[in-house]
């Protein structure tokens, strides 16, 4: 009895050191990396100190309030253009860079369930059936084989029955049933048999492998909101280049009425033979090359409403959009202090989580220089007839553990140790380099930003010296005093600066862009739950959607050029004076 205990009480204590053992976990300890923190933007600094504001705000952005921190997740609603809301709701539905990523994304999922399925015990069950027969020269290899039935065997020969070879000796036999010579006979094996298998995670292997997955996928994720932000974000500049290309149209136009009246006039002083056919040539090639330029816009304008279909998963054969006034809104967006980017960037997040997965890689690696312990166990049936298989006496089973240790491999454990921990490095080395490379861009787009807003203005004063320009020259021309030529260039700096004020404007929207996106849009890495419902939304089909937001029809072709309007030389300063009246715009200065 008190052996019987004893022995109990000891496979207690073994079970008690395997699940100690269990506990075990060889990855090192996982902090976050450090970076270089820093109390705030350096261009942020700057233009508080020199801008127009004393509370911190700047041109297209302001330092972010406690109410106000965050940017709202439908950011691209602070342009206030309804049309470039219904494009930008398309994105995360048809886009096919959003849809490869969210598939990556459900792949590593896959992962960690694959991972965690070592956490239980793996069973199989595998009938078999086997008919077989033994060669005659290996049938009485080790003992007596063959079935007598009814006879008495003495030495080695067998009487009263059926004639077979047993086993050479001396003495009597029994009589009875004798194995003697059925191997050679064909025979069915029916077998049933169920096997378990099961391996402790004593070193953490399994664990950190779950992890590794898990961190992964975290990382996956978070790839498939920085993949919706950076569509996102190119959809708004294709559109607002697309805008600005119908507002160089407009001024072109504008510029060839002029260019037109112009000509009429050069053409009715030449036939009063006060001007020669060098100013009528001028006025024709002046005017022949804006109409070339007009055109040539139409290349560029076609490739924007294209890129803008692909981005929204149309064909571009079915989508286009109309022409429309630009209205080059600056939005406010809120900054906050430069550490907030760690929470703000999809992609810092995604670093930062391959550096925990290639933390715990180390631990996986680590647990291979330790014996790995399998607890198998095995039953079923086997008979010689399939009727009798599942009869009490045909069953067998076996159980038992195995342990495995490599006791020698040249090194190679050691090295996928060092290439786990090099591989740690790299990871940490990407997410700091990503920390800085969010830093320069931030920084960039509020110097973008800060100096554009000067240099608009200082367009502008061009635009409108350029103006005054042109209303002297056409002044001086009309009453002789200066020739045509000084006419022809004043109307081209017009054109020009007018041109150059517009890729201002356009720059400051895509700056303004780009800062949402490189300050995180909407998204915060507190949320995860959030991320992971957006990856898990898997964006439909666009086969057979219609673009709302534009026509499905093909891509809206170059208007002709404005006729020739009848137009008397003193009406070209009133044109000038109405072609630089823009459209309505919204500046938050």
């Amino acid at each position: 009895m008190t052996r019987r205990y004893t022995a109990r009480w000891g496979r207690i204590a073994s079970l008690a050191g395997l699940a100690a053992l269990g506990a075990c976990n060889l990855a090192p300890h996982y902090d976050a990396p450090r970076t270089e923190a820093v109390p705030a933007f350096k261009e942020a600094v700057a233009n508080d100190a020199a801008g127009p504001n004393a509370a911190g705000s700047g041109p297209g952005w302001k330092l972010a309030d406690p109410k106000d921190a965050q940017i709202p997740a439908n950011w691209w609603q602070l342009f206030d253009d309804p049309v470039l809301d219904e494009l930008e709701n398309r994105v995360a539905v048809s886009n096919q860079t959003v849809a490869a990523a969210e598939a990556n994304y459900r792949a590593a999922r896959a992962l960690v369930a694959e991972a965690q399925a070592a956490f239980f015990p793996t069973l199989s069950l595998a009938p078999t059936v086997t008919r077989s027969r033994s060669s005659a020269a290996l049938a009485g290899v080790g003992g007596v084989s063959g079935t007598t039935t009814g006879g008495t065997t003495t030495g080695g020969t067998t009487t009263g029955g059926t004639t077979g070879t047993g086993t050479t000796g001396t003495g009597t036999g029994t009589t009875g049933t004798v194995v003697t010579n059925s191997g050679i006979t064909p025979h069915t094996i029916y077998t049933l048999p169920v096997e378990a298998s099961y391996q402790l995670d004593l070193w953490g292997s399994v664990r950190n492998a779950v992890a590794q997955n898990r961190y992964s996928a975290e990382a996956s994720a978070a790839q498939v909101v920085t993949a919706l932000l950076s569509t996102q974000s190119q959809l708004a500049q294709d559109y607002f280049q697309l805008r600005a290309v119908d507002e160089q149209r407009r001024i072109l136009d504008a510029t060839l009425a002029d260019y037109q009246s112009s000509l009429r006039l050069v053409q009715t002083l030449r036939k009063t033979g006060i001007d020669s056919d060098e100013d009528l040539s001028g006025a024709e090639n002046q005017l022949y090359t804006a109409e070339a330029q007009a055109t040539d816009l139409g290349i560029a304008r076609a490739q924007y409403e294209h890129a803008i279909a692909v981005l929204i998963g149309v064909p571009p054969a079915r989508f286009s959009l109309a022409v429309a006034p630009y209205k080059p809104v600056l939005p406010i967006v809120p900054l906050g202090l430069p550490s907030t980017l760690l929470e703000r960037r999809a992609d810092i997040a995604a670093a930062e989580r391959n550096v925990a997965a290639s933390n715990a890689a180390i631990g996986t690696a680590r647990a291979a220089f330790f014996p790995s312990l399998t607890l198998s166990a095995s039953g079923g049936y086997e008979a010689l007839g399939l009727s009798h298989l599942l009869d009490w006496p045909n069953r067998f089973w076996s159980v038992g553990p195995a342990i495995a240790q490599t006791l020698f491999d040249g090194g190679s454990r050691r090295a996928v140790v060092a290439q786990a921990h090099a591989q740690n490095d790299q990871a940490v080395a990407n997410y700091r380099q990503t920390v800085l490379a969010a830093f320069q861009a931030v920084e960039d787009n509020l110097a973008s930003l800060r100096l554009l807003s000067e240099e608009l203005e200082q367009r502008h004063q061009a635009t409108v010296a350029a103006q005054h320009t042109v209303e002297a020259s056409v002044v001086r021309y009309r009453n002789g005093v200066d020739s045509y030529v000084n006419v022809v260039t004043a109307q081209n700096t017009f054109l020009s600066s007018r041109e150059s004020e517009l890729q201002v404007q356009l720059a400051q929207q895509t700056a303004s862009v780009n800062l949402i996106n490189n300050l995180g849009g909407g998204w915060t890495a507190s949320d995860w739950s959030a991320m992971s419902r957006a990856a898990a939304g898997s964006p439909g089909s666009s086969d057979g959607a219609q673009a709302t937001a534009g026509e499905a029809r093909p891509g809206i072709a170059n208007p002709p050029p404005l006729p020739a309007p009848a137009l008397d030389p003193e009406d070209l300063l009133k044109r000038n004076a109405e072609s630089m009246t823009p459209p309505a715009t919204d500046h938050p200065m």
